[in-house]
């Protein structure tokens, strides 16, 4: 039986934390930034958790993490 393949998106967008959980990182902070605020984009840095709803697919995506 072949090796499953990691999604290569999906490797560099999440994260696997050591208690099980997944971590990625916020949205909305590549381009056209001059129209956000400052504290908008601020609230933007680092990481947060995927959500409940779609912890499974994630997971589907990283079969060896």
């Amino acid at each position: 039986m072949p090796k499953m393949k990691t999604k290569s998106g999906a490797a560099k967008r999440f994260r696997i934390q050591g208690s099980g959980g997944i971590k990625r990182t916020k949205a909305f902070l590549r381009h056209i930034l001059t129209k956000k605020t400052t504290k908008r984009k601020r609230h933007m840095r680092g990481m947060t958790g995927v959500d409940a709803t779609n912890v499974r697919s994630v997971r589907a995506m990283l079969p060896y993490s």
